[in-house]
């Protein structure tokens, strides 16, 4: 790898503060983080910057099983009725 054209790669904190759930893993946005001054003590007793989201897959209506399948087939049923069939 050619040096100085790669952005930095370390580890960051992902924190989902609806679920209250974070997890660690590494990501480049380690320099503008750092740059912005939000860190968190990890439970491995380490300062790490943190990103705060908005949602994970443990608040995602998908994974957690809260999603809603529309129902196509009554919305087609319920036009043709009010418009009648072509």
């Amino acid at each position: 790898m050619r040096k100085g054209i790669h952005p930095d790669y370390g580890p960051v904190v992902f924190r989902d503060r609806a679920a209250n759930h974070a997890f660690l893993t590494r990501s480049t946005l380690t320099r503008s983080m750092v740059d912005s001054g939000k860190t968190i003590e990890w439970e491995d007793g380490n300062t790490y910057p943190v990103v705060d989201v908005e949602i994970s897959n443990v608040s995602h209506p998908f994974y957690t099983g809260t999603a809603r399948v529309l129902d196509t087939a009554g919305r087609v049923e319920r036009f043709e009725r009010r418009y009648g069939k072509g």
